[in-house]
């Protein structure tokens, strides 16, 4: 019982006597060395995934450009509404007459054919019993000859064609190869987002108490889930009812977005509603360690609200309040959220002092 080590209550327990000897013998600029290789590991990671992105920079921007060029394409068209939905090609029997226009983008043979053009074709059936479009009779395009029975495009490619009334423009030679590039780099850093918050998590643990080390998970979960979710609502909803306001109030006008502008406040919107979402992971910590309760959420919600009114009004790209509601309301939802995980997740701050105590009292008592 004398050889056994003294420890007071609140000296926290550093682990096996191997363990203790490293960490103490670990100076300042072990410190930095151990800093420097995790920094390395976040870079080198970066680099690799921009390297995967940049393989599919041109999907990553069709994917983010969506709602801008939907917003453009609809605003751009008049739209008639029927009474029926109107029918497809595939609803039409073999053999039917129809006229063909092309649409914008097609070429025949190197020649290509201005959009509007309009050609009597016809629905027949190819060699492998494939139904498909073509010609009635024999075109003259621009003195080019094509011949009856020519295979029209079909509508898969016309889909994937450019449509002119979405598009956006580039002003420079190089503004596509910036804009990949920085396509590219964004969606590197997003997806090293988890390796990076471990490499956090990996240099900081040797400091960390044991019921600390127990808030990671869930932070992480959490965190990551948030930001997923605040990131789909500036995507899927937030950001589109901006560009339809934006565009309507255009309407006497030809809108000409540029991408890279286009690509700065998409990317700002979407990053920036990801990290407000984070607001009730940030509160479940601070809790946690018991430096926010409910009652003091609740005492200040008036001084909260204001504060995400202003925040919401920076965020937003218009200046008008039904916007600005569609970035507050998800915020203030946000914030009365964090106060029920306040309630249920926080503890006074004097049993996160005990906790150490505790945590030595079973170790000593599993060593002896």
């Amino acid at each position: 019982m004398a050889d056994e080590p003294k420890i007071r209550p609140d000296e926290p327990f550093a682990g096996p006597p191997e363990e203790e000897e490293a960490a103490a013998t670990m100076g300042f600029l072990d410190h930095l060395d151990e800093l420097r290789r995790r920094v390395f590991y976040v870079v080198a990671f970066i680099a690799i995934a921009f390297i995967v992105c940049w393989g599919f920079a041109d999907v990553i921007y069709g994917f983010l450009a969506k709602p801008v060029a939907e917003a453009l394409r609809a605003s751009r068209l008049a739209q008639v509404r029927t009474s029926a939905p109107l029918p497809s090609l595939s609803d039409l029997p073999d053999g039917a007459q129809v006229t063909y226009v092309f649409g914008a983008g097609v070429a025949i043979d190197g020649l290509t054919v201005p959009p509007g053009t309009a050609v009597p074709a016809r629905i027949a059936r190819d060699a492998q019993g494939k139904r498909r479009l073509e010609t009635a009779q024999t075109l003259v395009i621009q003195q080019r000859v094509v011949p009856e029975g020519f295979a029209l495009p079909s509508a898969e490619l016309l889909a994937a064609a450019p449509d002119p009334l979405g598009q956006l423009v580039v002003h420079t030679v190089q503004g596509a190869f910036n804009l990949y590039i920085k396509v590219a780099f964004y969606a590197a850093i997003f997806f090293s987002i988890p390796f990076a918050l471990y490499q956090l998590y990996a240099f900081v643990a040797p400091g960390l108490y044991r019921h600390e080390r127990a808030y990671v998970y869930p932070v992480l979960v959490l965190g990551t889930g948030f930001f997923l979710l605040g990131a789909a609502f500036g995507y899927y909803i937030a950001f589109p009812q901006a560009c339809l306001f934006l565009l309507g109030t255009a309407k006497d006008f030809q809108p000409m977005i540029e991408v890279n502008e286009y690509f700065d406040l998409i990317i700002t919107i979407v990053l920036g509603l990801g990290i407000v979402f984070e607001l009730p992971t940030v509160v479940f910590v601070l809790a946690r360690l018991g430096l926010v309760t409910a009652g003091f959420l609740l005492r200040i919600w008036r001084l909260a609200v204001m504060i995400i009114l202003v925040l919401a009004a920076i965020i937003s790209p218009t200046s008008d309040i039904p916007n600005m509601m569609i970035f507050a309301v998800p915020m203030l939802a946000l914030y009365f959220l964090s106060v029920g995980i306040a309630y249920v997740f926080g503890r006074p701050r004097e049993a996160d002092a005990s906790a150490p105590a505790a945590e030595t009292g079973e170790e000593l008592r599993s060593v002896g």
